[in-house]
């Protein structure tokens, strides 16, 4: 879908939009992130230097840094990380709603507001209207530059992690359990921070053979 047409999907709400999308629900090591995003002014010049924006995961590295700082710096915007001793009390899916719960709230500033959740799933204890859109982040422009900014900020945290944990290789695999990242723990053990309920299953496999 051209940004055009991630931007129209939006525009036919005919009310402000506020786009949130998560990163990090997968991986077994690191924060989950979330973002919120409305455009406020939408011009012909930022759909053009937003040409490539889709789905932050059909997009490589480069492309997403490339339009990291075009989104920043022309909506309203927040980027929430939710860490790991929080995502194991209250579970991973709690912790990415309430990251996009923090998010959303802080960009809002219109009581019509909608706000356009990726996804299957409302967020909890939220005040605004709002409407889940499955497989939103490749239809609305403001869900897709939310993808953006939560991947690419995640991104860059892991790779922080990883100066101080190299032997995880968390720059490369970004917390997600590749072969070489469960060979890396059985050899080295868990760190501060990996999320210890992903690797049951792993230690119980261990266990048994």
């Amino acid at each position: 879908m051209t940004s055009e047409l991630l931007f129209e999907f939006d525009k036919n709400f005919n009310k402000p939009i506020i786009g949130t999308d998560e990163a990090g629900r997968g991986p077994a090591a690191g924060g989950v992130f979330a973002a919120a995003v409305e455009f406020e002014d939408i011009t012909a010049g930022l759909i053009k230097d937003l040409s490539i924006l889709n789905d932050s995961k059909k997009l490589t590295p480069k492309k997403r840094e490339s339009i990291y700082g075009i989104i920043k710096n022309n909506t309203r915007n927040k980027i929430v990380c939710v860490e790991v001793d929080e995502i194991e009390k209250i579970n991973i899916l709690n912790s990415s709603l309430k990251a996009m719960n923090i998010a959303c709230s802080a960009v809002i500033t219109r009581p019509d507001s909608l706000v356009l959740v990726d996804g299957n799933k409302l967020i909890k204890n939220f005040q605004y209207d709002q409407q889940f859109i499955i497989k939103g982040d490749s239809k609305s422009a403001s869900i897709a530059a939310a993808s953006v900014l939560a991947k690419v900020s995640r991104d860059r945290y892991m790779t922080k992690l990883h100066e101080e944990f190299p032997m995880y290789n968390w720059a490369k695999n970004a917390g997600y359990l590749t072969k070489e990242h469960l060979d890396a723990i059985d050899k080295y053990g868990l760190c501060k921070y990996h999320r210890p309920s992903f690797l049951k299953k792993h230690f119980a496999k261990l266990q048994t053979v």
